[in-house]
């Protein structure tokens, strides 16, 4: 089993930034990628990030890329999703993942879900 748990969310003013950490436990050799999604209220969940776990490449959403960066912790086995120049439209749950094989943009090719984390970003 894998053990995601996501932190750092909260409420943040337009143009800020917020650093949202995943601590992965468990069976970490178990999977291959780890994915940043998330949910706004009445939407579906989408895809924002992802990073390869053992070649550290990493993959954006075109809408998100140059203010969202994924990294990795590997002492930590910790992942990070820098936020920056945050928009109301960010305001979301965010959500972690985890899978075998090569990164995926779809959610439902994750079987690894953390909590997730709230993040609301007023105007």
């Amino acid at each position: 089993q894998v053990q995601l748990v996501e932190s750092g969310g909260g409420l943040v003013q337009a143009g800020g930034s917020l650093r949202l950490s995943c601590a992965a436990s468990g069976r970490t050799l178990s999977f291959s990628s780890l994915g940043w999604f998330r949910q706004a209220p009445g939407k579906e969940r989408n895809f924002v990030a992802a990073i390869s776990w053992r070649d550290l490449g990493t993959y954006y959403s075109d809408s998100l890329k140059g203010r969202f960066t994924i990294s990795r912790d590997n002492a930590n086995n910790t992942v990070y999703l820098q936020m920056n120049s945050l928009k109301p439209e960010d305001t979301a749950i965010y959500y972690c993942a985890a899978k075998t094989g090569p990164y995926s943009r779809v959610p439902k090719t994750y079987p690894y879900w953390g909590q997730g984390t709230q993040v609301t970003v007023s105007s």
